[in-house]
């Protein structure tokens, strides 16, 4: 009888360190309840992709952007001038001393130089754009990263690859800026070569100095388009707090507008344009 009652037993008793299943069951039964845990808190943050703070963020993301373009290049009457348009002023005073100059290198020179910082930031807005699409196909894994850390991120697919496409829309948008400026600054070269120069015209110099007018519009048009573009590379800094909720973008678009704001009123850069230069 002893005998059969061993038997009966199991051949590995149940004890305090040893689970009554094995090893790799318990992993799959963890696995399947923090699959569940994520699908439940994933399925209740799809519920709320775009709360009403998220709409009032990103107002006041597109606010701030169109509020300071127009204060920046004077729009406004706001009583103080702006870098962008003392350095205006000498665009226009460069287009009319380098036509009265009998040698213009100096002046291709810096034209040149201008096209090829446009081209760069052009190219580099490219890069950006096709890092976000990177960015899109690696979502999961992105997620997975962000819920390891102590920051609160946006823990929806759907909600995170939305921001990624307004990412790509600011970067798009700053490309097309870089673009233009580019051929305006390449047309900008062509009306300064076609200033006549200073021996050959008549004393009165009136059509010298309409063609110097015209060179320095379309610079004064290209230099606009060159700073829309950078003010987008710029304010996608502060956009990229919107991954980690809505008042985190309102805060970080805050603190990038008012850094701009010093450095377009405040800085030591305008002062020592604004020496001695009249403003009209």
């Amino acid at each position: 009888m002893k005998y059969q009652l061993l038997a009966a037993l199991p051949a590995k008793l149940p004890s305090p360190f040893r689970p009554h299943f094995d090893h790799k069951h318990e992993k799959l039964v963890t696995a399947h309840a923090r699959n569940r845990g994520f699908a439940s808190c994933r399925a209740s943050c799809q519920n709320q992709r775009m709360t009403n703070y998220d709409y009032l963020a990103i107002a006041w993301f597109a606010f701030s952007w169109i509020a300071f373009s127009l204060v920046s290049n004077n729009h406004l009457p706001i009583g103080r001038v702006s870098l962008t348009t003392a350095m205006n002023q000498h665009r226009k005073r460069w287009m009319h001393v380098a036509a009265r100059r009998d040698l213009r290198m100096i002046d291709t020179s810096i034209l040149a130089g201008l096209q090829n910082g446009t081209a760069f930031f052009a190219s580099t807005t490219i890069f950006a754009i096709g890092g976000c699409f990177a960015l899109l196909g690696a979502t999961d894994r992105v997620l997975a990263i962000a819920d390891d850390l102590p920051i609160p991120l946006v823990a929806d697919p759907v909600a995170f690859e939305l921001k990624v496409f307004g990412l790509i829309a600011i970067f798009a948008y700053a490309f097309f800026k870089f673009g233009w400026s580019y051929r305006l600054f390449n047309y900008t070269t062509i009306l300064f070569g076609a200033i006549p120069m200073k021996g050959d015209l008549p004393d009165d110099h009136i059509e010298l100095d309409a063609a110097a007018n015209r060179a320095a519009s379309l610079n004064l048009l290209a230099g606009r388009h060159f700073n829309a573009g950078l003010r987008a590379i710029f304010l996608s800094i502060g956009y990229l707090g919107w991954f980690a909720g809505p008042f985190v973008l309102m805060g970080s678009t805050t603190l990038v507008i008012l850094v701009l704001v010093r450095r377009q009123f405040f800085s030591n850069a305008r002062d020592a344009i604004l020496k001695d230069t009249i403003i009209p």
